[in-house]
């Protein structure tokens, strides 16, 4: 059946541009350049004897080039210095003779006054997502924040840039035409912070935020465009775009293969399953040495979620385009470490599949065979996501072997509801991985939490009929997704795997600081910062 047109989605698109520049606010020439709309410095909550706000550094510079007393101003407005503030004041323009006597004439009009909290690193995220707010539109901004002097000061223009980039993130409006006014219109300027080490940081964020910008775009392509064939389509054309080696298996090469698990998801759709592998090789002089591993990430790729025949209630089934969240993330993350030219080899593997109601659709009660034969009894078709991860780990653990494999899926309801919409749940099968992966959540701001693979549960996932049972036969368990942590479990072999549940964090229902409404995005970050710190 023929699928009727669908407005076209511009996917990798560009993150806005941002400097660095050396010099001070008290005497950068910057600010007198035209198109520089703000300036904004950082403020700090007052100290525990104190009850005036703390300035940062380049907010006396900027009082004292303004001719304005900035903590009289912070004191009307009620800030108090935390993290995410911010407070935007409008210079009234000169007029006349007599207006080019006031102290800020020439000067960008506006100030901004952003909270940097106690200037941790998840602080200075929070004022970067904070200035991009306070600044949309504007065409050019100059900020001291994230500038302090001290040792982290990398970190600290890595979190500042992170979060104005991740902030500046605006969902497409589908069907307008591409055009230049397209393009992000805004720019960035970290006055008082250069050199090698900034600059590193700078390229680390414009990276890791340009993967996150890419995962929320194909999750929020509408699944009247994104089916798995379009998605297939459009990794290849990213990868090869980087230079990366493209497999793409259709129906009839994953039936021959015996990918019995996609292929019944995806059987109850107009729309074919997929399976598509991105592979980055790192370069003779990428500082590979005898170490250097190979990572595979599979990703949970279900381009529409209506549950089958076990179907979801309508309001349930709204948020599903973002179901495939997971492959998003492990596309992003293979691409973004070929951008990084990091030492190790990086493979991603999407299975793809659209969960639809049909006459072909998989029944509860059916026995499936996965790849490489092992049987699974099907108890709920809307816990398709095992399944097509099943097989595509089965697969990457035979056929790939890989060092270290991770999964990232929005797998369970069960992880939302025991952590809630910021922490994913993480499960590995080595404390060296978990321990890793913690310490890349910590640093880029997209927090997991460990949870156990309980031995005593292994029966939850056993059959009578089959090997395998992907749902439990009843709640004696509870637990939901260590069950499903369990199953995934049987087809990883001995490997060192780890499973990222992204449930709660991969959506939001408003924008909050540096997440925004919709797909976050979340799990790229996290994935390149591991790779980044690999050895």
């Amino acid at each position: 059946m023929a699928r009727p047109p669908h407005p076209e989605v511009r996917i990798g698109r560009e993150v806005p541009a941002v400097a660095l520049a050396a010099g001070t606010l008290a005497s950068s020439d910057l600010l007198l350049e035209p198109g520089v709309d703000a300036v904004a410095v950082p403020v700090a909550p007052a100290a525990p004897d104190d009850t005036d706000l703390q300035p940062r550094r380049g907010t006396a510079d900027a009082a004292a080039r303004y001719g304005i007393d900035l903590a009289e101003l912070a004191e009307r407005a009620g800030l108090t210095g935390a993290a995410g503030e911010a407070w935007t004041l409008l210079l009234p323009r000169p007029v006349g003779s007599a207006g080019t006597a006031l102290p800020w004439a020439g000067l960008p009009r506006r100030l901004v006054l952003v909270g940097v909290g106690d200037g941790t690193p998840d602080d200075v995220r929070r004022a970067g997502a904070a200035l991009a707010r306070a600044t949309r539109g504007l065409r050019t901004v100059l900020t001291t924040v994230g500038t302090e002097p001290g040792g982290d000061g990398g970190r600290s223009v890595r979190a500042l840039v992170e979060g104005y980039l991740l902030a500046a993130y605006r969902v497409q409006r589908i069907g307008a035409p591409a055009g230049p006014k397209d393009a992000p219109a805004e720019r960035l300027v970290v006055v008082g912070r250069d050199g090698a080490k900034a600059q590193a940081a700078l390229e680390e964020a414009v990276r890791g935020a340009t993967a996150t910008w890419l995962v929320r775009d194909l999750a929020n392509t509408p699944s009247s465009t994104k089916n798995p064939a379009w998605f297939a389509d459009r990794a290849g054309e990213l990868a090869r775009a980087a230079g990366l080696r493209v497999e793409v298996l259709a129906e009839r090469e994953l039936a021959a293969q015996g990918f019995g698990g996609i292929l019944a998801v995806g059987a109850g759709s107009a729309s074919g399953p997929r399976l598509v592998t991105v592979t980055y090789e790192p370069a003779a002089d990428a500082g590979r040495t005898r170490a250097a591993q190979h990572v595979v990430v599979v990703g949970k790729g279900i381009t529409y979620d209506t549950g089958g025949l076990s179907i979801k209630p309508r309001e349930a089934m709204v948020p599903m385009k973002t179901d495939m969240a997971g492959a998003a993330v492990a596309l992003a993350t293979v691409l973004g470490a070929a951008a990084a030219g990091v030492p190790h080899r990086v493979t991603a593997v999407l299975p793809l599949a659209e969960n639809h109601v049909g006459a072909a659709s998989y029944r509860p009660g059916d026995v499936l065979r996965m790849w490489g034969g092992r049987t699974v009894e099907v108890a709920n078709t809307d816990a398709e996501g095992r399944l097509v991860l099943g097989d595509a780990l089965a697969w990457a653990d035979a056929t790939l072997a890989p060092d270290v494999l991770l999964d990232v899926a929005t797998l369970t309801g069960a992880a939302s509801l025991g952590l809630g919409r910021q922490h994913a749940a993480l499960y590995a099968t080595d404390p060296r991985l978990t321990a890793a992966l913690e310490t890349a959540a910590a640093e880029s701001g997209e927090p997991v939490w460990p949870m156990p693979l309980v031995a005593d549960y292994a029966d939850a996932v056993r059959s009578s009929v089959a090997d395998l049972r992907h749902v439990p036969q009843d709640l004696k368990h509870g637990g939901g997704s260590i069950t499903a942590a369990l199953f995934l479990r049987e087809f990883v072999g001995t490997r060192t795997w780890a499973h990222l549940d992204i449930a709660g964090p991969a959506r939001a229902a408003a924008d909050k600081h540096e997440v925004t409404e919709g797909a976050t995005g979340y799990g790229a970050r996290l994935l390149l910062r591991y790779l980044a710190a690999l050895r």
